[in-house]
Protein backbone atom coordinates (compact mmCIF):
# COMPACT_ATOMS: atom_id res chain seq x y z
CA UNK A 1 0.00 0.00 0.00
CA UNK A 2 1.41 3.13 -1.14
CA UNK A 3 2.54 5.65 1.51
CA UNK A 4 0.37 8.78 2.02
CA UNK A 5 0.92 12.25 1.65
CA UNK A 6 0.49 14.66 4.91
CA UNK A 7 -1.64 16.93 4.48
CA UNK A 8 -0.91 19.64 7.25
CA UNK A 9 -3.22 22.04 7.90
CA UNK A 10 -2.35 24.84 10.49
CA UNK A 11 -4.39 26.48 13.16
CA UNK A 12 -5.86 29.99 13.57
CA UNK A 13 -3.43 32.81 13.42
CA UNK A 14 -0.81 30.51 12.19
CA UNK A 15 0.50 29.89 8.69
CA UNK A 16 2.92 27.10 6.52
CA UNK A 17 5.70 28.29 8.42
CA UNK A 18 4.40 26.43 11.61
CA UNK A 19 5.10 23.27 10.54
CA UNK A 20 8.78 24.32 9.79
CA UNK A 21 10.55 21.91 12.72
CA UNK A 22 8.23 19.29 11.98
CA UNK A 23 8.37 19.09 7.96
CA UNK A 24 12.44 18.59 8.46
CA UNK A 25 11.63 15.21 10.39
CA UNK A 26 8.98 14.34 8.14
CA UNK A 27 11.39 14.94 5.48
CA UNK A 28 14.41 12.40 7.30
CA UNK A 29 12.20 9.76 7.45
CA UNK A 30 11.61 10.06 3.57
CA UNK A 31 7.35 10.93 4.53
CA UNK A 32 5.87 13.13 1.82
CA UNK A 33 4.05 16.09 3.21
CA UNK A 34 1.66 19.59 1.78
CA UNK A 35 1.28 22.15 4.28
CA UNK A 36 -1.97 24.46 3.24
CA UNK A 37 -1.95 28.54 3.46
CA UNK A 38 -5.54 29.08 4.79
CA UNK A 39 -7.15 32.02 3.80
CA UNK A 40 -8.97 32.96 6.96
CA UNK A 41 -5.44 33.88 8.11
CA UNK A 42 -4.16 36.07 6.12
CA UNK A 43 -3.46 39.31 7.00
CA UNK A 44 -5.81 41.71 5.12
CA UNK A 45 -8.24 38.90 4.20
CA UNK A 46 -11.84 39.53 3.22
CA UNK A 47 -13.54 39.48 6.79
CA UNK A 48 -16.15 37.17 5.09
CA UNK A 49 -13.69 34.18 4.47
CA UNK A 50 -14.87 31.71 6.66
CA UNK A 51 -14.40 27.26 7.21
CA UNK A 52 -15.83 26.69 3.45
CA UNK A 53 -12.97 28.80 2.63
CA UNK A 54 -10.62 27.30 4.28
CA UNK A 55 -11.90 23.36 3.50
CA UNK A 56 -11.75 24.24 -0.37
CA UNK A 57 -7.87 25.37 0.16
CA UNK A 58 -7.55 22.30 1.60
CA UNK A 59 -8.94 20.63 -1.00
CA UNK A 60 -7.18 22.23 -3.65
CA UNK A 61 -4.17 21.24 -1.84
CA UNK A 62 -4.52 17.62 -1.59
CA UNK A 63 -5.31 17.28 -5.31
CA UNK A 64 -3.26 14.76 -6.96
CA UNK A 65 -1.41 13.63 -4.04
CA UNK A 66 -2.41 9.77 -4.36
CA UNK A 67 -3.24 8.83 -0.57
CA UNK A 68 -3.70 11.34 1.44
CA UNK A 69 -3.40 11.59 5.38
CA UNK A 70 -5.15 14.65 6.62
CA UNK A 71 -3.46 16.34 9.60
CA UNK A 72 -5.46 19.26 11.18
CA UNK A 73 -3.79 21.24 14.26
CA UNK A 74 -6.26 23.00 16.45
CA UNK A 75 -9.11 25.54 14.39
CA UNK A 76 -7.21 23.04 11.52
CA UNK A 77 -9.27 20.65 13.02
CA UNK A 78 -12.74 21.93 11.85
CA UNK A 79 -10.73 22.63 8.63
CA UNK A 80 -10.00 18.77 7.73
CA UNK A 81 -13.27 17.91 9.19
CA UNK A 82 -15.31 19.79 6.56
CA UNK A 83 -12.98 19.16 3.85
CA UNK A 84 -12.69 15.28 4.37
CA UNK A 85 -15.81 14.20 2.02
CA UNK A 86 -14.18 15.74 -0.65
CA UNK A 87 -10.49 14.52 -0.46
CA UNK A 88 -9.69 11.53 -2.98
CA UNK A 89 -7.95 8.59 -1.60
CA UNK A 90 -8.53 9.93 2.13
CA UNK A 91 -6.73 7.34 4.65
CA UNK A 92 -7.86 9.02 7.40
CA UNK A 93 -8.03 12.29 9.79
CA UNK A 94 -5.49 12.83 12.26
CA UNK A 95 -6.21 16.02 15.08
CA UNK A 96 -3.19 17.76 16.68
CA UNK A 97 -4.53 19.96 19.99
CA UNK A 98 -7.51 20.15 17.54
CA UNK A 99 -11.37 21.19 17.31
CA UNK A 100 -13.61 18.50 15.83
CA UNK A 101 -17.18 20.19 15.84
CA UNK A 102 -20.19 18.28 15.43
CA UNK A 103 -22.26 18.74 12.30
CA UNK A 104 -24.01 21.96 12.86
CA UNK A 105 -21.73 23.26 15.22
CA UNK A 106 -18.69 26.17 14.64
CA UNK A 107 -15.34 25.67 16.11
CA UNK A 108 -16.54 28.41 18.70
CA UNK A 109 -19.11 26.20 19.89
CA UNK A 110 -16.45 23.18 19.81
CA UNK A 111 -13.84 25.20 21.95
CA UNK A 112 -16.75 25.87 24.21
CA UNK A 113 -17.19 21.65 25.29
CA UNK A 114 -15.72 21.95 28.56
CA UNK A 115 -16.96 25.02 29.38
CA UNK A 116 -13.01 26.14 30.42
CA UNK A 117 -11.48 29.49 30.09
CA UNK A 118 -8.02 29.55 28.90
CA UNK A 119 -5.02 32.03 28.58
CA UNK A 120 -5.80 31.99 24.22
CA UNK A 121 -9.73 33.06 25.17
CA UNK A 122 -7.64 36.27 27.07
CA UNK A 123 -4.56 36.80 24.59
CA UNK A 124 -7.83 37.22 21.87
CA UNK A 125 -9.38 40.86 21.14
CA UNK A 126 -11.81 41.64 18.40
CA UNK A 127 -11.36 44.91 15.68
CA UNK A 128 -14.83 44.47 13.82
CA UNK A 129 -14.92 41.37 12.06
CA UNK A 130 -11.28 40.22 13.01
CA UNK A 131 -9.64 38.23 15.60
CA UNK A 132 -6.46 39.40 16.50
CA UNK A 133 -4.05 38.29 19.59
CA UNK A 134 -2.17 40.38 22.53
CA UNK A 135 1.53 39.07 22.10
CA UNK A 136 2.31 38.78 25.32
CA UNK A 137 -0.33 36.78 26.44
CA UNK A 138 0.01 34.45 23.14
CA UNK A 139 3.44 33.73 24.32
CA UNK A 140 2.24 31.93 27.64
CA UNK A 141 -0.99 30.23 25.23
CA UNK A 142 0.37 28.90 22.20
CA UNK A 143 4.45 28.62 23.30
CA UNK A 144 4.47 28.06 26.84
CA UNK A 145 6.89 24.73 26.48
CA UNK A 146 9.03 26.35 23.84
CA UNK A 147 12.53 28.42 24.09
CA UNK A 148 12.23 32.80 24.04
CA UNK A 149 13.88 32.39 21.13
CA UNK A 150 11.84 29.84 19.46
CA UNK A 151 8.37 31.26 20.54
CA UNK A 152 9.50 34.85 19.56
CA UNK A 153 10.34 33.45 16.27
CA UNK A 154 6.54 32.03 15.84
CA UNK A 155 5.26 35.25 17.40
CA UNK A 156 6.50 37.07 14.99
CA UNK A 157 4.73 35.27 12.39
CA UNK A 158 1.19 35.55 13.40
CA UNK A 159 -1.53 37.06 11.59
CA UNK A 160 -4.98 37.55 12.16
CA UNK A 161 -7.82 35.63 11.69
CA UNK A 162 -11.64 36.24 10.32
CA UNK A 163 -14.61 36.11 13.20
CA UNK A 164 -16.41 34.34 10.18
CA UNK A 165 -14.03 31.60 9.99
CA UNK A 166 -14.63 30.49 13.75
CA UNK A 167 -18.26 30.72 13.79
CA UNK A 168 -19.14 29.13 10.46
CA UNK A 169 -20.74 25.86 10.88
CA UNK A 170 -19.49 22.16 10.21
CA UNK A 171 -21.69 21.07 7.10
CA UNK A 172 -19.72 18.08 6.45
CA UNK A 173 -20.65 14.10 7.08
CA UNK A 174 -19.40 11.81 9.28
CA UNK A 175 -16.80 9.05 7.16
CA UNK A 176 -15.44 6.12 7.84
CA UNK A 177 -12.13 6.63 8.32
CA UNK A 178 -9.48 6.38 11.13
CA UNK A 179 -9.09 8.80 12.89
CA UNK A 180 -6.35 10.31 15.42
CA UNK A 181 -6.57 12.78 18.39
CA UNK A 182 -2.94 13.70 19.76
CA UNK A 183 -3.73 15.24 22.65
CA UNK A 184 -1.48 17.79 24.44
CA UNK A 185 -1.61 17.75 28.13
CA UNK A 186 0.26 21.17 29.13
CA UNK A 187 -2.10 22.95 26.48
CA UNK A 188 -3.13 26.44 27.25
CA UNK A 189 -4.72 27.65 24.31
CA UNK A 190 -7.40 24.53 23.96
CA UNK A 191 -8.14 23.01 27.52
CA UNK A 192 -7.41 19.69 28.41
CA UNK A 193 -10.29 18.93 29.17
CA UNK A 194 -12.25 20.16 25.69
CA UNK A 195 -8.96 18.06 24.17
CA UNK A 196 -10.38 15.32 26.04
CA UNK A 197 -14.33 16.03 24.36
CA UNK A 198 -12.98 16.02 21.36
CA UNK A 199 -11.31 12.66 21.44
CA UNK A 200 -13.78 10.80 22.97
CA UNK A 201 -15.00 11.46 18.78
CA UNK A 202 -11.96 9.90 17.54
CA UNK A 203 -11.19 6.11 17.28
CA UNK A 204 -7.47 6.21 18.87
CA UNK A 205 -5.83 8.32 21.03
CA UNK A 206 -2.06 9.53 22.19
CA UNK A 207 -1.21 12.11 24.45
CA UNK A 208 2.06 14.27 24.33
CA UNK A 209 3.04 16.26 27.29
CA UNK A 210 3.86 19.23 25.56
CA UNK A 211 2.02 22.57 24.92
CA UNK A 212 -0.15 23.65 22.29
CA UNK A 213 2.17 23.33 19.65
CA UNK A 214 4.46 20.69 19.46
CA UNK A 215 5.49 20.53 15.84
CA UNK A 216 7.86 23.19 17.41
CA UNK A 217 8.31 22.33 21.03
CA UNK A 218 8.66 18.66 19.99
CA UNK A 219 8.69 17.68 16.48
CA UNK A 220 10.26 14.24 16.75
CA UNK A 221 7.75 13.21 18.99
CA UNK A 222 4.83 14.71 16.99
CA UNK A 223 6.48 12.76 13.89
CA UNK A 224 6.50 9.81 15.93
CA UNK A 225 2.78 9.74 16.47
CA UNK A 226 1.67 11.22 13.24
CA UNK A 227 3.08 8.02 11.60
CA UNK A 228 2.54 5.21 14.37
CA UNK A 229 0.12 2.98 12.49
CA UNK A 230 -3.87 2.93 12.99
CA UNK A 231 -5.00 0.78 15.78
Amino acid sequence: MPTPTFVLVHGGWAGAWCWRDLTLVLDARGVAWRAVELPSSREGADPTTDLADDAAQVIAAARGAGPVMLVGHSYGGSVITEAAPDIEDLRGLIYVAALLPQRGESSTDASRAAKARTRLDEAIYVEGEILRLRPDIARDALYNDCDDELAQWALDRLSTQTLASFRSVRTSVDLDVPTRYIACSEDRAIDPATQAVMAQRCSDVTVLSSGHSPFLSQPNALADALLTSFE
